[in-house]
C-alpha cells in the first residue's frame, strides 16, 4: 500500500530549502545547548546537519543569545556547514529581535508560539512586532502552537462557547479546537499585517498520539498552509520513537505533513543526532524519501545462535551511513540501495537474491560458507575468518561500478537497489 497523494499546500522557502508544495518532506531537529555558548551551539548544529537535518532550530531566549546568533552562523560557515537556521522565540522574542538586530537578519526563519507572546492588549502588540521584523527581513515564520502553552484567553473563550451548546463537547475536544483556532487566527492576523501567506508554516503540537492525529486532520482540512509535524514531549528511547512513528506515520500516510521533527528526550550524555536518524528512517521506510542505503537483517532464532550476523549487519549499516556524505555527491542514487545480511539457509538465499547485494551466513549446524548474491545472481561464496572484510569490499565495489556517473553497469541495471543482511524470521 502506498501513501496517499500529498495534501496541497503553499510552498515556503527557508534558506535553500522549500517546505510544502511539491517539495520533499524535510527533516528538522533542534539543539539543546545554551545558545549564549556560540561554539557549543555551532558544533551541535553542525553535527545535526551532517547527520541529515535539513533545518535546525536554536533557542533564542535572551538578548545575549540573540547577539551570539551571527557568531554561530560564522562558525558554521567556517566549518563548511550550510543549513537553514531557525530561531525559537518565547515570551520576549519581540525584545530580542529589536535589541539584537543582526539576529533578525541572520536567522532563516522565526518560530513564534502565539500562546506565550503576551496577554491582553500586549499580545497583539508583541506578536505584531515580531511579524513586522519577519516582513522587514523577508523571513518565513512558523506559528507553532503547543497545548502546554495555549493562549488562556482563547481557551477560556472556547470553553464558554462550548458550555452554551445544547450538546457540549468533551474538554479534550475543546482543547484540540483551541489549538487549531489559535494557529488559524494567528496566521490570519499575520497576513492582515502584511506577512505573505507563502511565508507561513503552521504546527499544533501535542504529546498524545490520537490527539495529534485528530488535530492535524482537522487543521489540514481547514487551511492550505504548509504543516510541520511533531509529537511534542515524545519521551525517551523506544517510547519516544514508537509514539512519534505511530502518530506521524498515520498522518504521512494520509498525505498530511511537509516537514517533520522527532522530539526525542536524549539519554544522559546521549547523541542528539539520533532524532535525525529516526526521522529519516520514518520517511524512508514509508517510501517517501531515500537518505541512505537500507539494511535488511533477520531477528535471529535458534538457528542463528552465533552473533556474527548481528555484528556484520550493524557494521555494514554503520559503514553505509558513514559513507553517505561522500557517496551522496559522488554516486547519485546510492541512497536507494538496499543491503541484506541473512543468518541461515531458511530465508537467507531468497532474501539475498531480492536485494541489490545480499549475503546468507551459515546458521547453527550449517556448512561454514556464505554465498553472496549481486543483482539476484550468486557471484561468490565466502569462507574463513575475513567474511566481514570481504563482504564490505564487495559492497564498496558494487557502489563504485553501479552508481558512478556514466558507468556502464548503471546504465544497464534496471533493478531496484537493495543490499540484504538476514537471518531467519
Amino acid at each position: 500500500m502506498s501513501a496517499a497523494s500529498r495534501r496541497a499546500s503553499r510552498a515556503v522557502r527557508v534558506a535553500d530549502k522549500v517546505i510544502g508544495g511539491d517539495a520533499p518532506i524535510l527533516v528538522q531537529s533542534m539543539t539543546n545547548t545554551d545558545t549564549e555558548d556560540a561554539k557549543a551551539t555551532a558544533d551541535q548544529v553542525a553535527a545535526l546537519a551532517r547527520a541529515g537535518s535539513e533545518i535546525v532550530r536554536i533557542t533564542v531566549n535572551t538578548i545575549e543569545a540573540g547577539r551570539q546568533v551571527p557568531e554561530i552562523r560564522n562558525r558554521l560557515e567556517k566549518m563548511g556547514v550550510k543549513v537553514g537556521l531557525v530561531g525559537d522565540f518565547h515570551f520576549n522574542g519581540h525584545k530580542i529581535l529589536a535589541q539584537a538586530p543582526e539576529c533578525a537578519v541572520v536567522l532563516d526563519k522565526y518560530r513564534i508560539n502565539p500562546g506565550n507572546v503576551g496577554h491582553g492588549t500586549k499580545r497583539d502588540e508583541q506578536f505584531s512586532a515580531m511579524i513586522e521584523k519577519a516582513i522587514e527581513h523577508s523571513k518565513p515564520v512558523r506559528i507553532g502552537v503547543n497545548w502546554g502553552s495555549l493562549d488562556p484567553e482563547l481557551l477560556a473563550r472556547l470553553m464558554d462557547e462550548n458550555a452554551k451548546l445544547t450538546q457540549p463537547l468533551e474538554a479534550d475536544a475543546v482543547m484540540r479546537e483551541a489549538l487549531v483556532v489559535s494557529a488559524l487566527e494567528s496566521s490570519a492576523q499575520a497576513v492582515k499585517w502584511g506577512l505573505p501567506a507563502e511565508r507561513i508554516i503552521l504546527s499544533c503540537k501535542v504529546s498524545h498520539v490520537q490527539d495529534l492525529i485528530k488535530v492535524y486532520r482537522d487543521l489540514a482540512s481547514r487551511c492550505d498552509y504548509a504543516l510541520h509535524l511533531g509529537l511534542t514531549e515524545a519521551g525517551m528511547g523506544s517510547k519516544g520513537i514508537v509514539a512519534s512513528t505511530a502518530a506521524m506515520g498515520v498522518l504521512l500516510q494520509e498525505g498530511i505533513g511537509d516537514t517533520i521533527r522527532v522530539s526525542l528526550t536524549p539519554e544522559p550524555n546521549g547523541d542528539r543526532t539520533k532524532e535525525v536518524i529516526v526521522a529519516q528512517e520514518i520517511l524512508q521506510t514509508m517510501g517517501l524519501r531515500s537518505f541512505t542505503p537500507m539494511v535488511s537483517a533477520c531477528p535471529g532464532c535458534g538457528r542463528t545462535t552465533s552473533t556474527f550476523f548481528q555484528e556484520l549487519a550493524d557494521r555494514i549499516q554503520t559503514y553505509l551511513r558513514d559513507q553517505m556524505p561522500v557517496w551522496k555527491a559522488k554516486y547519485p542514487g546510492v541512497e536507494e540501495m538496499n543491503v541484506a545480511v541473512m543468518g541461515c539457509v531458511v530465508n537467507g538465499p531468497g532474501e539475498s537474491k531480492l536485494a541489490d547485494i545480499g549475503i546468507s551466513l551459515p546458521g547453527s549446524g550449517e556448512k561454514p560458507v556464505a554465498p553472496v548474491f549481486v543483482d539476484g545472481e550468486k557471484t561468490v561464496t565466502l569462507k574463513g575468518e575475513r567474511i566481514a572484510e570481504e563482504f564490505q569490499a564487495i559492497v564498496e565495489e558494487y557502489v563504485r561500478t553501479r552508481y558512478a556517473v556514466g558507468s556502464e553497469r548503471a546504465a544497464k541495471s534496471p533493478r531496484k537497489k537493495t543490499i540484504a543482511i538476514q537471518a531467519v524470521d
